[in-house]
């Protein structure tokens, strides 16, 4: 008599969570095996069909669906004191974390190698303790944290106009980027092929800057831009008559703006008291990141102009506004998803981080 074949049965959660296993990036090979045995177990296949697909044994199969069915999830991790031993002591480990975070003097951060000689260990124990853990020294995130005494007045009115645009309104996302600089490469660069990168020349010859001013319709996705040769007031209010005379005179518009003193001169506010329609909504002081128009930015400098060669000012001009039309003709919008609450939460966490160094260091 045949014995009875296990079936096999589990929670949304365990489903959900043997699906992260089997497409997870990070996970090891071992976790990433066994959760897809028991994903195919619990489509209904038997373990000769399960091993058959996977190439492995019957006796794999059967261990791990029985230690699924008796203990879940948990089941399919390996029991303590299974494995090789740890060989490396105690005391090395822990030192190859605590100075992770202390440099040596006259040096801001460690490097595997340098570590390995201090704590008298081999280089890639560094690297597998620091991986293990979670360690990454070699990283360097940037930030900065808001002072303006009216962050949260501020933060909440460009929120709301993302999350709420007003009717029969333009909400307009409006910076300058300053300094695009023309450069010629000395040599031609190689292209791309397989098994080889791309290719250009370290040095260049310099052909000048321009500024390119733009606005980025938060609805539409579409941009309304202007070059100028500076980026002073004169070119901004140029810039404010320019979206006057380009957009629909029926509709109000809501320019969300920096605190850049070129946005805020007199002659500027005299303008925009003579137009009633324009409505300016400053960000708080160094949070340009929540000015859209910053996305399209990045996006402009990594496929045009960071990487080309220009012979001339006009030749990047003309790059600049052939990208534009072709981004016209196909809009793509920057949707707000992010919750404010979420973010004030994260803010708040790092004002309270940035108050306890500043503690630990005095």
């Amino acid at each position: 008599m045949a014995r009875p074949i296990l079936q096999l049965e589990a929670s949304n959660e365990e489903v959900a969570e043997l699906g992260r296993l089997v497409r997870g990036s990070k996970v090891s090979v071992r976790d990433r095996f066994r959760a897809n045995i028991i994903l195919r177990r619990l489509e209904g296949k038997s373990e000769t069909e399960v091993a058959q697909a996977l190439g492995c044994s019957l006796g794999a199969v059967c261990k791990w669906s029985k230690r699924f069915d008796a203990q879940g999830i948990t089941g399919l991790k390996d029991a303590p004191g299974r494995g090789r031993k740890e060989r490396l002591p105690t005391e090395k480990i822990s030192l190859v974390l605590e100075r992770a975070t202390r440099p040596p003097q006259g040096r801001v951060r460690w490097s595997i190698r340098s570590m390995a000689r201090e704590a008298g260990v081999s280089k890639s124990t560094v690297q597998r303790i620091w991986h293990h853990n979670d360690i990454k020294p070699h990283r360097l995130e940037t930030f900065k944290i808001s002072n303006d005494p009216n962050f949260e007045e501020k933060f909440w009115d460009v929120i709301g106009l993302y999350l709420d645009p007003p009717e029969k309104a333009l909400v307009l996302c409006c910076d300058e980027k300053s300094q695009c600089q023309a450069l010629e490469r000395t040599q031609r660069g190689l292209p791309l092929k397989k098994g080889y990168s791309r290719t250009q020349t370290h040095d260049y010859i310099r052909h000048g800057t321009i500024t390119l001013f733009a606005a980025l319709s938060y609805l539409e996705g579409k941009i309304i831009s202007r070059t100028e040769e500076s980026h002073t007031h004169l070119e901004w209010l140029r810039f404010l008559k320019q979206i006057d005379r380009e957009t629909p005179n029926e509709l109000d518009l809501h320019l969300i703006v920096d605190n850049y003193a070129t946005h805020k001169h007199p002659v500027v506010q005299h303008w925009l008291s003579r137009h009633p329609r324009f409505h300016t909504h400053f960000t708080p002081t160094s949070s340009s990141w929540l000015n859209l128009v910053e996305r399209f930015f990045g996006e402009l400098t990594s496929e045009v102009v960071r990487e080309g060669s220009f012979q001339s000012l006009r030749q990047l001009v003309r790059a600049i506004e052939s990208y534009l039309v072709e981004r016209n003709g196909n809009p793509k919008k920057y949707l707000w998803r992010a919750s404010g609450l979420e973010i004030l939460e994260k803010i708040k966490r790092a004002r309270e981080a940035l108050a306890n160094e500043a503690v630990i260091l005095t």
